[in-house]
């Protein structure tokens, strides 16, 4: 709207600078004439003749300054309307337009640089459109990656932990056999070891099941997964889980996905390996950061073991986790005093209203 007004606009200058100049030939011939009747005074010249003669010139060049400023403008005013469709197409994500260029003058050098002006836009969004397919393509890698990856760890736990275990219950159960007739005393020792090595197993068992479950929320909240987390493992063992979540603003879903996942690592590590009797959850809100705090009363670990140990990779998972969503790990931990993890997780900063 605001263009076709433009362009009405230069239609009636162009116009209204063909009548000024007819009006001031009007007038230059208006004073020729009344000089001629002072100085010479001619019988066929009075005043009366050069007004009508100026009217009559005034009239007959102001139609035809009108036809001719019309005609010429309709020319300048088709190019316009070009280079406006040009720009609607552009900015409809017509990048392929061009303005066709028929004559040299101001408007065609607009023309020539709104043509470049689509080249770039066309390249630009074909550049993008590459780097998308290469993202997605890359992001696919990286998940058939993980994937492996994942696999390739569970299956190594199953080997390592309830693959033994297995095999030494079997074992066990072969000696209970062979001693519960000829040493009870010494058989009721192996069924105990027994039952304590099924339980290690089960143990492992659900840690290792924690891993299967599905990496994102589900369009679940955090606190839902969280609530939902716990309600299954309550059913499944004999901890006792405490969990206190405050209302805190929404979080970017990666940073509610990898909360969740650290949870989950910290809560297999837990089963696993800390023996404990007493899990506690906290999810509080601080003036500037989400407090997660996650306790056992489990047996704990030496810092100078970790590395040894199974948990170091689980550990070493829940820190990386942490950094990628800009938090702070802190874990303070102690043989016979059970585990304590501390992450602060920055809100994100919300841009002021204007």
């Amino acid at each position: 709207m605001h263009l076709f007004k433009k362009l009405n606009s230069i239609r009636y200058s162009y116009i209204q600078a063909q009548l000024t100049t007819v009006a001031f030939l009007t007038l230059i011939i208006l004073v020729t004439l009344t000089l001629i009747d002072l100085i010479i005074d001619p019988s066929w010249l009075d005043q009366a003749t050069i007004m009508l003669f100026s009217i009559i010139h005034f009239i007959i060049g102001s139609i035809i300054a009108i036809l001719i400023g019309f005609r010429s403008s309709g020319r300048l005013k088709s190019q316009f309307d070009d280079l406006s469709v040009m720009i609607m197409q552009l900015s409809r994500g017509n990048y392929h337009t061009r303005f066709r260029l028929e004559e040299k003058g101001e408007v065609s050098r607009i023309g020539v640089e709104l043509n470049d002006l689509a080249k770039k836009l066309g390249d630009q969004v074909h550049y993008l459109q590459r780097l998308a397919d290469e993202k997605a393509a890359y992001a696919e890698r990286a998940h058939k990656i993980a994937t492996i990856e994942e696999r390739q760890r569970l299956a190594r736990d199953l080997h390592d932990s309830v693959s033994q275990q297995l095999f030494a219950l079997a074992m066990m159960s072969k000696a209970v056999v062979r001693t519960v007739k000829m040493n009870p005393e010494k058989a009721q020792s192996q069924v105990e070891d027994l039952a304590e090595t099924a339980m290690k197993a089960q143990n492992e068992m659900r840690a290792l099941l924690l891993h299967l479950r599905p990496i994102h929320l589900s369009n679940q909240s955090l606190s839902d997964g969280i609530h939902n987390l716990i309600a299954e493992l309550k059913t499944k063992s004999d901890i006792d889980f405490e969990l206190i979540i405050d209302q805190f603003d929404e979080l970017p879903r990666f940073t509610e996905e990898h909360i969740f996942r650290i949870i989950q690592e910290a809560l297999s590590n837990t089963l696993r390996h800390a023996d404990a009797s007493k899990v506690k959850i906290i999810l509080k809100s601080e003036p500037e950061h989400l407090f997660v705090h996650i306790a056992d009363d489990g047996q704990g670990f030496d810092w100078e073991q970790a590395d040894q140990m199974k948990t170091s990779y689980g550990l070493k998972t829940m820190r990386e986790r942490s950094e990628e969503i800009g938090g702070q790990f802190n874990l303070r931990t102690k043989k016979g005093i059970g585990t304590y993890i501390d992450i602060r997780v920055p809100f994100p900063k919300k841009e002021a209203d204007e």
